[in-house]
């Protein structure tokens, strides 16, 4: 346990820094969190220099009573951090107020892609509305964490989540690249715009009929749209997507294999006997059914599981992006 905390510590130090180094953090701004056991977890204290930590700047706190179990007065933001691991079984966090972030999301409402890294990596951040010092309406956080690990608190500062640091570390950093290729993309061109996202939510075709999610009623509704959308037909010809992929239900015996020739789905089975396999579960799906969350980004953020190489699916990128904009044009139950 000793020396669980102090490599936890030693963590958090590390990363303090690497936040500041990296211009993601400055003076007191930010806090730092990680599990570290039952319903304990380590969190930065209130007014530490993140680029400056020690191990006395680490407070201990049981979070189910929000009460430090050290000296020193835990981050303000304690109940944030107190909820999400309620919510979720996440082992880290990091709050921070990155400048260009904060500039970019001050006078747009959602981030403009225009990588296919950021496509897949970061996919549709949420934004929440924030008009205070601290959060005080955790719980539209909590809802939005399950559809991003990553959320932006507009004219504040983001929310990253992970397993490891190493992980939420790159979820903000790769928002910061993302907001710098955006804003020097606009010198060049004041008014560039994304075409392939442009092209994809063209003729979105709305299904009136409800079905249970995962049933076969659902799943076909969403073959009938796939094969009669032109888009879809184009890019599926043009790239060849010509593959199986099965789609399954965690904790249940729900699976379907789309089977696609050059971008028709010719057949339906309800089998994983696939070399792509995508899973989740209840909840994860229905974000993806509602069009909160791309199944790249929730494989590439550890939401969904995917048997087979990203790599390899992604050369389908277009198509299947266009795929995940259909399924929230069927209306399930």
């Amino acid at each position: 346990m000793v020396d669980k905390e102090k490599h936890l510590k030693d963590e958090i130090v590390a990363v303090g820094r690497r936040l500041y180094e990296t211009g993601l953090a400055v003076a007191t701004s930010g806090n730092i969190s990680a599990r570290l056991e039952a319903a304990n977890i380590l969190i930065t204290a209130s007014q530490s220099f993140l680029g400056n930590l020690s191990e006395d700047d680490i407070v201990s706190v049981n979070y189910e009573i929000n009460e430090a179990l050290d000296k020193k007065k835990a981050s303000s933001e304690l109940p944030l951090h107190s909820l999400i691991y309620k919510n979720t079984s996440k082992q880290r966090i990091l709050h921070c107020h990155p400048p260009l972030i904060n500039d970019y999301f001050a006078v747009c409402s959602n981030l403009k892609a225009l990588t296919f890294e950021t496509k897949c990596f970061l996919g549709d951040v949420p934004v929440i509305k924030h008009d205070t010092p601290t959060v005080t309406r955790p719980d539209e956080v909590i809802e939005a964490l399950q559809s991003n690990n990553l959320i932006v608190l507009k004219n504040h500062g983001v929310v990253a989540v992970a397993d490891t640091f190493k992980e939420a570390l790159a979820l903000v950093e790769a928002l910061e690249e993302a907001i710098r290729v955006a804003a020097v993309a606009r010198i060049f061109d004041k008014d560039a715009l994304d075409d392939l996202d442009k092209a994809l939510k063209e003729r979105l075709v709305k299904v009136e009929v409800g079905h249970p999610m995962f049933s076969r009623e659902h799943i076909q509704a969403i073959v009938d749209l796939v094969n009669e959308d032109e888009f879809m037909a184009q890019k599926g010809k043009e790239l060849d997507l010509t593959v199986k992929l099965a789609i399954k239900l965690d904790h249940s015996d729900k699976v379907y294999k789309f089977i696609f020739e050059k971008g028709k789905i010719v057949g339906l089975d309800s089998d994983g006997d696939a070399p792509f396999v995508i899973s989740g579960p209840a909840n994860i799906w229905e974000q993806v059914f509602l069009g909160k969350l791309n199944s790249f980004v929730a494989v590439t953020q550890g939401k969904m599981k995917l048997q087979g190489q990203l790599g390899q699916l992604s050369r389908w990128y277009v198509p299947f992006s266009r795929l995940f904009e259909l399924f929230k044009q069927v209306k399930f139950t």
